[in-house]
């Protein structure tokens, strides 16, 4: 058995086998996570190992010893186990990965069945299972033992948690009596919770403290402002990190023309964390102070006209630096992209000859024409652009058809295809129809499979399922139950081994199908289910009605039944959802995790709550705003004044992120007020922090703001504001709204803006200049001359140095 190595994830001479060898394999089997592609085979092999493993022996007696296999048991078996037996297993549980939520709330609450008050002890056993400890738990915990547990090795699992869980350890830290340190205690992305007024109010941040935090833009404007006005070394803050999401246009219109050219490198390290218009800022700045060695991909970010600058023998350093960043990032707007674009082409003279300029090209290849890929690609260079294109994670119709119009050519249909040649173009497989892929389903149905599995996160085509599920199917030893339940007979229904290989393709399953399933197939697989996008309103009511078979009435589901569901939980008429028992925010929590729930499921979920748990509106802690999510959209706006100043303040940026209608953003905007004073007072990271909040605005209060407020809106609250209010905003203060902004703006907003406005807008998209100096006219094209700048303003050209090829590789590897 040692010696078969990752053989072990193969064996299948089961017949033998006893309980002790079984859970000597499921140890050995451990390894097998390492495998490539698809796990169907492994977790089967598993389950048939785990029945052999328990048999003639009780579950409380065998857990410690299953391995990772524990994954496998079912909520009933869980359910089974003493809360001796969990706590012997501890060192085990809290290691494996891959558990199910109803899992962890069901092995955590067998955990802690004796603790009536945390410690830091026993929170820090618990690993993977940490997400099982309820908010009100947290909430119970002594400040000193949850400081620890920060600070400890079981902090790698907070991102695990509920926004909910997450909000009631920070609520309990800056109740502590030093506020500062229990606030500078916090790490990692926790720490991006941390509200703004709690930074406001506090003194003890250095460029250090924050470098291992994860900072929201709100929190990285405030803080790099502030730290800006006492530090000595300000290029101490762009190292520092995330603080650079803080640096403004201002800041950066301050930097001398030294300083910004010997700190560039900071903001290129960090290029992710930058925003549009952060980009645009350093692009105006670069061509203002130093354009002769302006990095090409920033001509990118300023106005489309610009991009004549680039002169044909600065056509590889503009690829290489362009490739290296993705396009639809940096050029949100779709006509510039479009010139930006054609620049590109008329780098590549509309063709593509070697492998070399399909190396160059980086990420740009994703935006190649339909035209260039069918007939501008040599065949020379097909191959690597073929081995980048399968990167590529969102080709338009006619990209995707010329590709597959090309392989076809290359290939044959895929009725010819070996099965080396169907893996080589796995990724490609959605590019076909389900009858060309009726041949592979038939032929390499376990390759299909691991194409699909790679496209989990993901929603591939229809006809690419359907062909999945046709292989699935047709490989499937399922035969009609021989007792089955009324109006299922012939009907071979859905097995455990069926659903976790089909994935999102489980949307295909008739409705019928599933109104027959087994009811332990249901149950192992409920979570499964529950994450299918795919899935019909029919098909979720069917498998609504299947779980109030399995489980009884919602009155009667617990915790980890409701944690279970997902998006069948949205079949839930109000009727049902004022059965479930909503007394625990952490219920609610898995229940907003869903984001389309109508209006009166949402009003019932929130009124289930405040029932079942017996709040009133001013007794909300602000982990329950948190938990409550989107249901706060369906609060009585009487009701809002109501919610607790002290509360409300901590949890602005996460209200801020709901999209609920005008009249209760309005009225969350009159609470702002009182925490962050009158519009005319609010500074970026206040209006950054707000979100969609900010849509609450009035007429008189928008016209009001400052236009370099204008980028610090959220895309999201440009989006919510009224399309009768938005027009109210001047022409200047549209053209200072940003990249990013403006590409928010809806078209029903657009349609009522006056020429001049939407003059602004356009300037806005193109990356116009609108702060300290004044947009300057690029060249038309290159100009020599022994100055660092030609007199129509355009970059040196780089002919002399461009024309040794040596040369041009080393560019392309200092890039």
């Amino acid at each position: 058995m040692f010696r078969l190595g990752l053989l072990v994830c193969f064996y299948d001479d089961l017949e033998l086998l006893d309980a002790t060898v079984a859970q000597a394999l499921l140890h050995q089997m451990i390894k097998c996570s390492h495998l490539r592609g698809f796990q169907a085979g492994v977790q089967k092999l598993k389950a048939e190992l785990l029945d052999i493993a328990t048999e003639n022996q009780t579950l409380n007696e065998t857990l410690g010893s299953l391995s990772d296999a524990v994954v496998g048991l079912t909520y009933s078996q869980l359910e089974s186990l003493s809360p001796e037996a969990v706590h012997g297993a501890i060192s085990t549980l809290s290691q494996v990965s891959g558990w199910a939520k109803s899992q962890v709330i069901i092995l955590s609450a067998k955990y802690l069945a004796h603790e009536k008050v945390l410690s830091f002890y026993n929170v820090s056993q618990m690993g993977a299972l940490l997400a099982g400890v309820s908010t009100q738990a947290f909430c119970s915990m002594n400040c000193k033992d949850l400081s620890q547990v920060l600070r400890s090795a079981v902090s790698q699992y907070l991102s695990d948690l509920s926004p909910a869980q997450q909000q009631g350890i920070l609520s309990k830290m800056v109740e502590a009596g030093d506020t500062a340190s229990g606030i500078v205690e916090i790490q990692g992305a926790l720490f991006k919770e941390v509200s703004l007024f709690d930074l406001r109010r506090q003194p003890g941040f250095n460029s250090t403290v924050l470098k291992d935090k994860e900072l929201g833009r709100s929190q990285a404007l405030f803080l790099y402002e502030l730290l800006l006005k006492t530090t000595r070394r300000p290029e101490e803050l762009l190292s520092a990190g995330q603080l650079v999401k803080g640096v403004t246009c201002s800041h950066i219109d301050a930097m001398s023309t030294d300083f910004f050219l010997a700190h560039f490198q900071d903001f290129q390290n960090n290029f992710a964390l930058l925003s549009p218009y952060q980009v645009n800022c350093l692009a105006w700045k670069y061509w203002e102070v130093s354009r002769l060695s302006m990095p090409p991909f920033l001509l990118a970010a300023l106005p489309a006209r610009y991009l004549a600058s680039v002169p044909a023998s600065q056509c590889v350093p503009f690829l290489i630096s362009l490739g290296k960043s993705w396009l639809d990032s940096l050029v949100l707007d779709s006509h510039k992209k479009t010139s930006v674009l054609r620049k590109v082409q008329q780098c590549l003279d509309n063709s593509i000859a070697d492998e070399y300029t399909v190396d160059i090209m980086g990420n740009l290849l994703c935006h190649l024409p339909a035209a260039i890929i069918d007939r501008g690609i040599s065949p020379r260079a097909w191959a690597t652009a073929l081995h980048g294109l399968r990167d590529c994670p969102d080709l338009n119709p006619k990209q995707k058809a010329a590709v597959r119009l090309k392989l076809l050519g290359q290939y044959g249909l895929p009725q010819h295809w070996t099965a080396e040649t169907t893996k080589d173009l796995g990724p490609f497989l959605v590019l076909f129809s389900g009858d060309e892929l009726s041949s592979i389903a038939t032929k390499f149905p376990e390759i299909l499979l691991q194409a699909a599995f790679k496209m989990a996160r993901t929603l591939p085509p229809k006809e690419f399922l359907w062909a999945v599920f046709g292989s699935v199917r047709n490989s499937s030893d399922k035969i009609p139950s021989s007792d089955p339940m009324p109006g299922c007979h012939g009907v071979a229904a859905p097995s455990s081994d069926d659903i976790f290989k089909l994935a999102e393709a489980n949307a295909c399953w008739a409705l019928e199908d599933l109104r027959c399933m087994e009811e332990d197939t249901f149950i192992r697989t409920v979570e499964l289910l529950g994450a299918v996008q795919g899935f019909s309103r029919p098909q979720l009511m069917t498998l609504k009605e299947k779980a109030i078979q399995v489980w009884d009435m919602p009155s009667y589901w617990r915790e980890h039944h409701i944690a279970s569901l997902g998006r069948i939980a949205l079949a839930l008429n109000e009727s049902e959802l004022e059965q479930l028992n909503l007394s625990s925010i952490d219920t609610v929590a898995f229940l907003t995790q869903q984001t389309e729930w109508s209006p009166r499921q949402a009003e019932s979920i929130l009124q289930g709550f405040l029932d079942d748990s017996g709040y009133n509106i001013q007794d909300l802690k602000s982990f329950h705003l948190v938990g409550l999510g989107a249901t706060l959209c369906a609060i009585n706006i009487t009701e809002i004044p109501l919610i607790k100043i002290s509360e409300f303040r901590v949890v602005v940026a996460r209200i801020g992120t709901l999209l609920c209608s005008t009249h209760v953003l309005a009225e969350f905007k009159r609470k702002a007020e009182v925490v962050f004073g009158d519009p005319t007072e609010w500074t970026s990271p206040v209006l950054q922090e707000l979100g969609t909040i900010a849509a609450g605005l009035t007429k008189a209060e928008l016209r009001m703001l400052d236009k370099d407020l204008m980028p610090y809106f959220q895309p999201s609250a440009i989006k919510c504001l009224p399309d009768e209010i938005f027009k109210e905003l001047s022409a200047e203060q549209i053209a200072s709204l940003g990249p990013e902004n403006a590409a928010a703006v809806t078209h029903a907003q657009r349609r009522r803006l006056s020429p001049l406005q939407l003059q602004s807008l356009q300037q806005a998209l193109d990356g116009a200049k609108t702060h300290s100096w004044q947009d300057a006219p690029a060249s038309a094209g290159p100009t020599r001359t022994s100055s660092s700048r030609s007199p129509a303003g355009a970059p040196l050209s780089w002919d002399l140095w461009l024309g040794c090829p040596l040369l041009v590789l080393m560019a392309k590897f200092l890039w």
